[in-house]
């Protein structure tokens, strides 16, 4: 293995943090540009509801989930900045693929190879916040990086819907892959790789001391665990919700509530960064405050965030037109994605430091397969099921159909919580 560069200063971590977050917006920009165009896509491929549920969640999901494994495993041993430099550049590279389509067969080649390249993106950025900040501040630190879907969603909702207006829209996968490649050379000069488990505990020092495992038996390892599976299991529920409403709300928006492309981008671009974004960042601070008392707040506080945002949800799916919709749509947006940082943060706590890309890719495998994967699938589907007795409300009735996931998903957070507290009582008899 490479020797790891010493601690970084606090204004190395700044701009470590700082790095990966622009790399994080590009991410979820690349990952969200085929949902905000989806009508134009629709009306030039000729694409239906369940095929476009099918590209922007199966096909990217069994590419990006199943690839994260190698590349985790691959990223604990070797140079995580380098890992994500490299999957940057190919990502972007692939982007500008997509829009070179000309048939959904070759959209659903190029979304392929975006996976591929986004599966060696987060795990690795995971590890070097965790090896770059405190665990006092460590979620606050995941909370600003996590910022990344938030902004990344209503940049492209911003930029891309309006050079979609104004020229074509092919033209916004050509701009963002080459700021893409740019990027990934800039993480390669200015991000240093930071020594793991240098901000650990004298505990979770110690657990880095063990002697490395081999990929199958990490693997194992991790799901044998019933709060590491939990974990996973509850953030699926969360990402379920979370990407079945993105991936077709600028198509529910514009085809059920009659916002125009320029409509959306503005509206719904600073529905997307405020609410959002303010949800992510407000998440990190509170769960950091809570989490000091209790561990269990890592589920305790998604619950609660999942319950209080199903009747906003429906609010928003009911609205008879778009000005109320956005306003409904406000909440779940600000409250549905409480679950992201708390529960990395607690994964990334749980393992010892030389297993946290692969730790990180594991979480990622069950929580985007069952909710990049299966979400925007589920919708899809649902409104092509509905369309005959709806018709063009059909993925109104899809949207109704998803609101019992966030009974679901607080169920399986309640749970978590539940394993957590069982788990600090043992430890503190064994005291």
């Amino acid at each position: 293995m490479e020797k790891p560069i010493a601690a970084p200063s606090s204004r190395g971590a700044t701009i470590t943090l700082a790095m990966l977050c622009i790399v994080y917006v590009l991410n979820f920009l690349d990952r969200q540009l085929i949902s905000i165009l989806a009508k134009p896509i629709q009306d030039a491929l000729d694409v239906s509801d369940g095929q476009l549920g099918m590209i922007t969640g199966f096909y990217f999901a069994c590419f990006y989930c199943v690839i994260a494994i190698p590349i985790g495993w691959l990223a604990d041993r070797t140079n995580r900045v380098r890992v994500l430099s490299v999957a940057c550049a190919l990502w972007s590279a692939a982007t500008a693929a997509c829009g070179l389509a000309g048939s959904y067969g070759q959209l659903v080649a190029a979304r392929m190879m975006v996976g591929v390249g986004e599966a060696g993106g987060v795990p690795p950025s995971y590890a070097i916040i965790s090896d770059s900040f405190p665990r006092e501040r460590r979620t606050t630190a995941m909370a600003i990086f996590n910022l990344g879907p938030p902004i990344g969603s209503a940049l492209g909702v911003a930029f891309g819907a309006s050079l979609a207006a104004a020229f074509d829209w092919r033209i916004p996968f050509y701009v963002i892959g080459a700021i893409g490649v740019v990027t990934a050379a800039a993480v390669y000069i200015l991000v240093r790789e930071p020594a793991r488990g240098q901000k650990d505990g004298p505990v979770q020092a110690s657990r880095a001391d063990v002697a490395p495992i081999g990929l199958a038996a990490t693997i194992a390892q991790f799901f044998r665990n019933p709060l590491l599976l939990m974990a996973s299991l509850a953030s699926g529920a969360g990402n379920f919700i979370t990407y079945g409403l993105l991936n077709f709300t600028t198509l529910f928006l514009m085809r059920e509530k009659g916002m125009t492309l320029s409509d959306v981008a503005v509206w719904y671009a600073l529905v997307i960064a405020i609410g959002m974004g303010g949800g992510i960042y407000a998440s990190g601070r509170i769960v950091d405050r809570f989490a000091a008392r209790s561990k269990a707040a890592y589920a305790t506080v998604p619950a609660i965030s999942l319950i209080l945002a199903l009747p906003f949800f429906l609010g928003f799916v009911w609205a008879p037109t778009w000005q109320l919709a956005l306003a409904f749509l406000c909440v779940p947006m600000f409250l549905n994605s409480f679950f992201l940082s708390a529960t990395v943060t607690f994964v990334q706590g749980e393992v010892p430091s030389e297993r946290r890309v692969i730790s990180g890719a594991l979480l990622l495998l069950v929580m985007n397969f069952v909710g990049l994967g299966l979400g925007p699938t589920y919708v899809g589907m649902a409104s092509d099921f509905f369309r005959p007795t709806h018709g063009v409300h059909a993925l109104q009735a899809a949207y109704y159909a998803l609101a019992p996931m966030y009974l679901i998903g607080a169920a399986l957070f309640l749970l978590l919580a539940r394993l957590i507290r069982r788990s600090e009582r043992r430890h503190q008899g064994a005291l």
